[in-house]
């Protein structure tokens, strides 16, 4: 029976009749008894899912954050200080939160479950030496399968047969280009490399083959990536790390502030131990930002929402954020910066060059001869190369109907470019190949690097047509069709030939070398006997056909737009070094300058010097699954905020060690998904750009919000602070209820309106946050504490003084109850309020003048003052609420100071802004 353990590589060394006796099966197959006894010993053919987090714990996770302990506290504390209602609303803010939090997450998770794509569904087995039809769950070691164009692979396997079989591996090695598997065995350059063993989650692309399952399910290569990747732990993003200090913060803030209070209503005022203290408890519960935490899971739940409009799904609500810090990029060339559709660009052809418009795998261009288009029929040389290709070919290409979709190749990418090609200069293809039908293939190997086709004309002889690689046409080559005309091939041509491939290489484009044979009546009459050997000789060079993966239209943009954000881009790709530095510094990745490691010398070099060489401008070409994961933790020790792409098996474990995971949607695999913190639906780096660009304003409008509610603190406890100074001379202008009115009331939607801020002008004009900067910044406390804070306080204090001054004062003491006392309270609630609408309006840009953006752009800030003005309206004239919240109704002079207060304010900062921006910013640059 076979062993698991046994090394691949061994088993596919094995002569086949050892190979059989070794892995426990034959040619017919297993029998039905030894299937079921495999299935009880290996279990079913798939990928363990990770265990999930328990649902309740991570229900509960949300409760128990840093932020959310503390409001818990301050619900506790407000109880404790006779607030019974004040505690149960602060509790329920934090119940509603908690709960909006779980849903969103629960939501991104089954977005994202439904993205996966199961392994392939059906097998063809042989078993008993009968064919049937399987579950691929089914599979075990030591099964025949049998293997065509199209189907995922399932299992390890070694190959027994094969006819023109090439398989996709770019989901476990990172390597776009097809691997040739053939019986015979052979390793290649890097790892997964050996000729006649196929990999559980690649793709057979060309060709067919039958192969014996070695390892199935968690045994494969595919599984123990999987593995390995599920035993790495998460760690806490950069948000939430932010969010705890900030939490620290306030609390010594508030505690602070309460001792302070306690001490002086002892000291100065001579209260009452008890009555200081419970003075003092709502001093500390004022003080508390309790609108952060629904604030920031709001803003963060917003960003997740526009993101999922630019194609980026965001599985966890603090990844938003971390985006926004990114410094690095590593990201994967094929698919992600190119568009993963071979496309021919250039003809080259002894007298003359075409170039060919048009990108992907449609027909959507045209071959030019200088300016002028060229069809089917323009030229015989050209009109000879594209009959050549389009006979010489086993690929179709299926378009869709479907917006945005790719069209379906069955077959090889380099096939494809050329049906394509065909379509572009109007070949009549199928025409073509009913009136020279195919004879005889000799099949494509890597040895060779050719693949050649025999086809009988219409005039009833034979001709080879043959394309391949230039160094192994040119060997067999003889003549060559030059301007119509068939001659003997020169020196000067070779040159001239390897020069164009040469410079071709150099842009990192591939060149495939056409030629042809016609056949003598002799060869003709048993084609049996047609061997690479005895055919493919003495040919007649016709050209080159010149392709390349073509880059994302909107990558330049995007690659500009990351630099100009201070982001630095590194490619990592399973593709060669010079088509990797080409592609590169073509779309402005690099400069030619860069450094290009690949990976054997990655394998070679030290950590340090690996830290030393991310640092600068560099390419990591032909890298193995394990080297990816270690450039990741290379920059990440370096200090910097990584973001991983990836697609494939191989990328996985560097998808989960970076700081943001980020996988593709269209051509990922389910263990490349699970380990990611995002996933793009349309597998586009210009995404990725765009949802960076969400996180960076997530952070903004959560600073902004913090400006605005730390704004409101100062006014609310000015009062205070003259009612103990004063030694009780001066009755509290506020109460702690009018307070909590503003925490938990008033300053609540008009901060949820700036959770929902779009990005202010040149947010990507700026380099990343650094890790030393902080939510709660210089510039804020000085903003909220001695700018507008301190204004807001003079003008509310001016309202309460003024109330008293209509009513007698200074004559006479001013009122420490009754009805004037009221009023007095009451405009200084107000006051503050109508101050805080201006600050809603100034925090809704750092310098931009909100003129300039619009006043009413932002519709969710516009109705939460709308709702302001209402509130404390129904405060003001509802008289359950008149007695609760201890106000009075005001007059209309009243109401016209109130609504002049947000003016001066507003232009105030507006003023600043322009100083700001006029000179501090110009003398920055």
């Amino acid at each position: 029976m076979p062993n698991q353990d046994q090394n691949n590589d061994q088993l596919a060394q094995l002569p086949i009749d050892q190979f059989y006796q070794s892995i426990g099966s034959s040619e017919n197959g297993l029998s039905a008894d030894q299937a079921q006894k495999q299935h009880a010993k290996f279990g079913d053919n798939v990928i363990t899912a990770a265990k999930g987090e328990n649902k309740i714990w991570k229900f509960l996770k949300n409760f128990t954050s840093l932020m959310a302990i503390l409001l818990w506290v301050s619900g506790l504390i407000a109880m404790f200080a006779q607030m019974l209602e004040l505690g149960i609303a602060i509790w329920a803010v934090n119940v509603i939160n908690g709960l909006f939090s779980f849903w969103q997450e629960n939501q991104a998770q089954k977005a994202s479950d439904a993205l996966k794509k199961m392994l392939p569904m059906k097998a063809t087995v042989i078993r008993d030496g009968k064919s049937e039809e399987i579950d691929t769950s089914e599979i075990v070691p030591g099964d025949v399968i049998m293997i065509s164009a199209g189907n995922s692979i399932s299992a390890d396997a070694r190959v027994i047969s094969s006819d023109s079989f090439q398989v996709d591996e770019s989901a476990l090695t990172g390597e776009s280009t097809l691997s040739d598997k053939k019986a015979e065995y052979h390793h290649g350059e890097g790892k997964f490399a050996e000729a006649n063993i196929v990999y559980a989650g690649t793709v057979a692309s060309a060709g067919s083959a039958k192969v014996v399952a070695l390892s199935t399910g968690m045994n494969t290569e595919f599984g123990k990536i999987a593995r390995l990747t599920q035993s790495q732990q998460s760690k806490p993003s950069p948000l939430e790390l932010e969010l705890n200090r900030l939490t620290r913060q306030l609390s010594i803030i508030a505690i602070l502030i309460g001792t302070g209070f306690f001490i002086a209503a002892i000291f100065f005022v001579h209260y009452p131990v008890a009555k200081s203290f419970i003075f003092a408890l709502g001093m500390i519960v004022a003080f508390i930002p309790e609108g952060l935490l629904p604030t920031v899971t709001l803003s963060l739940a917003q960003g997740v929402q526009r993101m999922a409009k630019k194609h980026a799904l965001v599985k966890n609500l603090n990844s938003v954020e971390t985006l926004g810090e990114t410094t690095v990029i590593a990201s994967n060339k094929t698919g992600t910066l190119t568009q993963n559709q071979m496309t021919i660009n250039h003809i080259w052809m002894p007298e003359k060059v075409y170039t060919v418009t048009g990108q992907g795998y449609v027909n959507n261009g045209q071959v030019m001869d200088g300016d002028q288009p060229v069809k089917s029929g323009a030229n015989p040389d050209l009109d000879f190369l594209l009959k050549a290709v389009s006979l010489n070919n086993d690929t179709t290409v299926k378009p869709t109907n479907k917006p945005g979709a790719q069209a379906t190749i069955v077959g090889t990418p380099t096939e494809a470019s050329l049906v394509i090609l065909a379509e572009k200069y109007q070949l009549a293809s199928q025409q073509l190949a009913d009136e020279n039908p195919r004879q005889k293939e000799i099949v494509f190997d890597s040895d060779r690097k050719r693949m050649s086709t025999i086809n009988k004309n219409k005039d009833g002889k034979f001709t080879l047509y043959t394309k391949g690689a230039m160094s192994g046409i040119l060997a067999i080559t003889k003549n060559i069709l030059d301007d119509g005309k068939v001659r003997p091939i020169t020196d000067d041509d070779i040159q001239k030939i390897k020069a164009a491939n040469q410079q071709y290489a150099s842009q990192g484009l591939r060149a495939l070398a056409v030629a042809y044979r016609d056949l003598s009546n002799d060869e003709s009459q048993d084609l049996s006997r047609a061997t690479a050997e005895n055919t493919e000789q003495n040919l007649t060079f016709v050209g080159l056909t010149i392709m390349a993966d073509p880059p994302r239209p909107e990558i330049y943009d995007a690659v500009k737009k990351a630099h100009q954000a201070g982001i630095r881009i590194i490619m990592v790709t399973g593709d060669g070094p010079i088509t990797a530095k080409a592609v590169a510094t073509k779309i402005g990745l690099v400069s030619d300058k860069a450094r290009v490691i690949s990976g054997d010398e990655l394998t070679a070099i030290s950590d340090e010097d690996l830290r030393q060489a991310v640092k600068g401008e560099v390419i990591f070409a032909r890298v193995a699954p394990e080297q990816k994961y270690r450039i990741v933790k290379a920059n990440q020790a370096n200090g910097e905020i990584v973001a991983s792409t990836g697609d494939g098996v191989n990328d996985a474990p560097a998808l989960k060690q970076a700081d943001i995971g980020i996988a593709m949607g269209a051509t990922g695999t389910d263990v490349a998904k699970e380990a990611a913190d995002m996933i793009l639906t349309d597998d586009n780096f210009a995404s990725i750009i765009a949802a960076i660009e969400e996180g960076r304003t997530v952070y903004s409008n959560i600073q902004k919000f913090l400006l605005y509610i730390l704004n409101s603190n100062m006014p609310e406890a000015f009062p205070s602070v003259l009612f103990l100074f004063s030694g009780g001379l001066i009755p509290l202008p506020l109460t702690v209820m009018q307070i909590l009115t503003i925490d938990l009331g008033t300053d609540m939607l008009p901060a949820l309106g700036l959770g929902s801020e779009k990005s202010e002008p040149g947010v990507m004009q700026q380099p990343p946050r650094s890790r030393k900067a902080h939510l709660l910044n210089k510039s804020i406390i000085w903003k909220a504490f001695g700018l507008y804070g301190l204004v807001a306080s003079l003008i509310s204090s001016a309202a309460y003084f003024f109330v008293n001054y209509s009513y007698g004062w200074p004559e006479h003491a001013l009122f420490g109850s009754g009805d004037v006392y009221a009023e007095a309270t009451t405009i200084t609630l107000a006051a503050i309020v109508f101050c805080q609408i201006a600050a809603a309006i100034n925090a809704r840009t750092k310098y931009t003048s909100v003129f300039k953006i619009g006043v009413f752009s932002n519709h969710h800030i516009i109705t939460g003052i709308l709702f302001e003005v209402l509130l404390i309206s129904l405060l003001i004239y509802v008289p359950f609420l008149q007695g609760l919240f201890n106000t009075y109704a005001l007059g209309v002079n009243e109401w016209i100071f109130l609504l002049i207060i947000p003016i001066p304010l507003i232009l105030l900062e507006e003023g600043r802004k322009w100083i700001v921006r006029k000179y501090f910013l110009k003398l920055n640059k």
